[in-house]
């Protein structure tokens, strides 16, 4: 095996399809030995060993975890990637939605972590990435539950970077722009004009175009990679320019 994660060995949560798998793709043409821990691991490429996996529930999460570092040998890449969407203002959803959709995306990614840290406390080259989003540092329309989310998801990185850094264990995250993957592609089609949606959703990105699933994938890599050793509690925005230009019309 050769490459920058040769010898290493990773788990990407919800990998089975999007910005996961193309994580979990990449990690393994890197030298990585990869596990995907999803509800449906099925499909996956050859080389990357599928687990099945509830991040909402605890004993699912410890078992897939446990199961993970016995058939990589160890662990040392942690990609929080698991999470579900919602949409609407905050009186849209009711407590039970508020629950589920904190429990999955918040929630979960402590749960994944907690059970993987007995492993990457063992490893010369622990590292976790987050998945955040562009709703937790921009006021999107209509994402009142998911920004919350995926706000706390930031705040949650920058302490858990504080609380291990001296383990030797780092923690970073990315904050995707709306990426070209399934599951837009599910919320596209439950628009009432599809291709309008679509379009408004490429103008409100400067570079107008969606982001690209391999694009984030990249991000992570490079925040997960021994090679960016100094690098902990930073979040990469991969968003095309949402976040900080502000181009004429």
């Amino acid at each position: 095996m050769t490459g920058e994660f040769a010898g290493l060995a990773a788990i990407v949560t919800g990998g089975a399809s999007g910005i996961g798998r193309a994580t979990a793709v990449e990690l393994s043409a890197r030298g990585a030995r990869v596990a995907v821990l999803d509800l449906d691991p099925r499909g996956l490429p050859e080389g990357i060993a599928g687990i099945t996996a509830d991040v909402s529930s605890r004993a699912s999460v410890e078992a897939a975890v446990a199961e993970a570092a016995t058939v990589l040998g160890g662990l040392d890449v942690v990609v929080n990637n698991a999470g579900i969407g919602a949409t609407g203002t905050v009186a849209d959803q009711g407590d039970d939605e508020w629950h589920r959709v904190l429990d999955v995306n918040v929630v979960g990614m402590a749960r994944v972590v907690t059970a993987a840290l007995p492993w990457l406390r063992r490893s010369d080259h622990a590292s976790v990435v987050n998945l955040s989003s562009i709703a937790a540092l921009n006021g999107l329309p209509g994402r009142a539950l998911y920004s919350a989310s995926k706000g706390a998801v930031l705040s949650l990185t920058l302490a858990m970077a504080t609380d291990h850094v001296r383990e030797g264990i780092r923690f970073n995250c990315v904050c995707p722009g709306t990426a070209d993957t399934p599951w837009v592609q599910r919320l596209l089609a439950q628009a009432d004009d599809p291709t309008a949606e679509r379009a408004a959703l490429r103008a409100r990105q400067p570079i107008g175009r969606l982001v690209t699933p391999e694009e984030v994938a990249n991000a992570i890599l490079y925040l997960a990679s021994p090679r960016s050793a100094s690098t902990t509690g930073t979040v990469l925005d991969v968003d095309g320019g949402v976040t900080h230009l502000r181009v004429r019309p």
